[in-house]
Formats: structure tokens, sequence, C-alpha cells
């Protein structure tokens, strides 16, 4: 039986990546054109666009699509969307650009794609701030992040034409690659893991129980921007390879990056990661405690309950309890297998855990692999600054 994987999100997996004479003709043009100048976290967008992570989009949202994400978290043909990926510009970069014309959008002066601009569009970013993240307060990095950007949107199809490099080009896959590589490994039921920190016993407990029930695990670590205080995106890759290498059996793992920039939008981003899994073939994705959240934004199991809005998702969400060591049971268990008081639990705390990295010291092998604690302290400091 030849093994299958999901469908992607919308039904088609979407390809905008300009090949042959069009590629050519495409390069030619883009000299003419005029040009906006993107930043990184855009421009991977851009690329994330053209090879179908965030299918069914073939560009940056319209204003309809935007209003139905916003309030509905839906596009306006009814699919499951729930972040708004928009292009944001100011007046004078898009002077005598008028609706219909043909832009180059440029990544350090070089033009990385074609646009066609369908729209351009104003916006509240308070109201964006308000729906996406569920608060206006600035002390959110999301918020703070929205309102510096600029006053209008542009949306419409765009045909890339550049590949961006990056520093982990050999943890980069596309949809169609890990497609065919899941199926080359035989899996039928493949479980998806997002994550921008390293591993502690906690991650490795939720990832080997769904790994129980599913033939593969495909981590896909988030590098682009995060907040201060977060781990390295090189740091959480050494981790991974540490833990990988040591604790789990061979071949059961694929670690591939996702260059996306984190939201910390909660509840909205949970089903967003979930949706991009699901292009990349998974038909399962472990949904954390708190998932995407920051500070006491969101409630601890909000990002569990906004599943049951989406049934029409087409990716089975795995909700695994919070893990901890317990004396008395002698291992890593949780609420729902283990008897015993609180006296016996030993909790992992991602805020201790980062307190003795920074002083150089190894986390209790309780809270994290000694590996993955070497691993991470090679580096001279851990953590984005």
């Amino acid at each position: 039986m030849v093994a299958m994987v999901s469908k992607p999100h919308g039904g088609r997996l979407v390809r905008r990546r300009a090949t042959g004479k069009r590629l050519e003709a495409l390069r030619e043009e883009a000299k003419e054109l005029p040009k906006i100048e993107l930043p990184y976290d855009i421009a991977v967008d851009v690329e994330n666009i053209a090879n179908g992570v965030f299918s069914p989009l073939e560009g940056f949202l319209v204003q309809e699509d935007y209003l139905h994400v916003l309030y509905d978290m839906r596009l306006s043909n009814d699919v499951p969307w729930t972040i708004p990926i928009v292009l944001d510009v100011d007046p004078d970069e898009i002077v005598g650009v008028k609706e219909g014309d043909d832009v180059a959008l440029t990544y350090n002066g070089k033009p990385i794609a074609v646009m066609r601009v369908e729209e351009i569009y104003g916006w509240d970013k308070k109201e964006y701030a308000k729906m996406v993240y569920k608060t206006t307060d600035t002390r959110h990095p999301g918020v703070a992040k929205t309102l510096e950007k600029k006053e209008l949107l542009i949306g419409g199809p765009i045909d890339l034409i550049d590949h961006i490099e990056s520093r982990f080009e050999k943890y980069l896959l596309w949809p169609e690659e890990t497609r065919v590589l899941f199926r080359e490994k035989g899996w039928k039921t493949i479980v998806g893991f997002q994550t921008r920190n390293a591993p502690h016993r906690g991650h490795e407990y939720v990832q080997k129980a769904a790994l129980t029930f599913t033939d593969g695990l495909f981590i896909n670590p988030l590098v682009g921007w995060k907040k201060k205080g977060d781990f390295k995106d090189e740091v959480i890759l050494a981790a991974y390879e540490a833990l990988i290498k040591h604790y789990y059996p061979k071949d059961v793992v694929v670690l591939a990056v996702l260059r996306t920039a984190m939201r910390y939008a909660g509840p909205r981003e949970a089903i967003h990661h979930a949706i991009l899994r699901k292009n990349f073939g998974c038909t399962h994705f472990i949904v954390g405690r708190d998932h995407a959240g920051v500070g006491n934004f969101y409630g601890p199991y909000e990002a569990w309950d906004i599943f049951d809005e989406f049934p029409d998702l087409g990716i089975t969400p795995l909700f695994i309890r919070e893990a901890f060591y317990c004396k008395k049971c002698g291992g890593m268990v949780n609420a729902k297998i283990c008897p015993h008081g609180e006296e016996h639990r030993l909790k992992i705390s991602g805020t201790k855990i980062r307190e003795m990295l920074k002083k150089g010291e190894k986390p209790p092998e309780y809270m994290m692999r000694p590996e993955v604690a070497e691993a991470i302290l090679r580096f001279d400091n851990p953590f984005v600054e």
C-alpha cells in the first residue's frame, strides 16, 4: 500500500516559483519595475508563499480576505486561516503604482519576486492587534511590532524569481520535498512539532508520546525574528541534533526549519502553525500548553480550545499534558497517569533552565539531557539579545 500524507490546505499545494523562459523574462522585467524593499521576515514569507508553505495563499492578502481572516479566522472562500499574511508599505514607496501594475519585491537590493498589485488599501493597526493578539498592550511583542508597521497594505499574487540563501540551508526543506521524503520512508501518519526552544525533557516526553501512535516525527523549529531572551536559531538546531542522535531511534525523525517570524499570537497562531505543518504533509500536530503564548496574555489552554472552532482543519491536533518528573514513578509522567502528590513531583521550568544555562551551568538531568545542555553551552551566548 502506498503511504499517504495529508492533503495540502485548500486542496492544492501552491507553486509560485517562476521557471525556464518565464523566469528569464520576469528577471528582465524586474530590472525596470518599481521596487519595494522587504525586511527579512517578509522576504522569507514570499518564499513560503511561493513554495506552498502558506497554501492556499498565492500572494499577500487583498482586503476582502484580510477582513475575513481578521474577523472570521477564515479566507473569503471559507477555508480556515487565522493570521493575516500582509505586505505593508508607505505611500512614498509606491508613488505612481496603481492597482493592476507589477512591482519588483527586493531583499538587500536584489529582486526576489514580481508581484501583481491587485489592491492597495489602508488598515487599522490597533484593530489588527486587538483581533489577532487579543490585546493592544505594547508589552506584547507582536503588538509592538504591528504598531511599527507602515500605513498601507498591498495585496496580490507573487512569482518568485530568486532564493534567499539561509545560514541553515541544509535544514531547509519545502513541502513538496517533505511529502516525497515521508512517502519514501513509508510514513502514513506524521506528527508535526513546532518549537522556538531548545528541547528539555518535557518536549522530549510529548514528542515520544505522539510517536507511540504515529509513524514519524517532523521537528520543525521556527527560525526568524524572536523576542529577546529566546534561544538563538543555531542553538536550537544544535540542541535538537544532540537529542535526536542520543535519544531517538534511527529514521523516526525528520528535522527541518521553518523560516518565518514568531508572532506570539497564542490560540490563533496555534491554528496557523497546524496549517503550515499540514502543508508539509503532517497528519497530526502537537499543540503545546499556552502554544505561541507570551507573558500572561492567554489562558494556559486557550490554544487547545480554539481547535473546537475548526472541525474542518484537516489535521488532527494532539493535546498532550505537561510533563514532570515523579520521584515515586521514577520517570517523566503527566497528571493523567501519575497518582502521586506534589511532594513527589519535580516541575520543569523553562525560566530556571535559561537562568542556569546563562550561568554556564548544566540543568539537572530530570530537566534536560546532559548532551543537549553540553551542545547549548558550547555557544558563548545562546540567547537572543
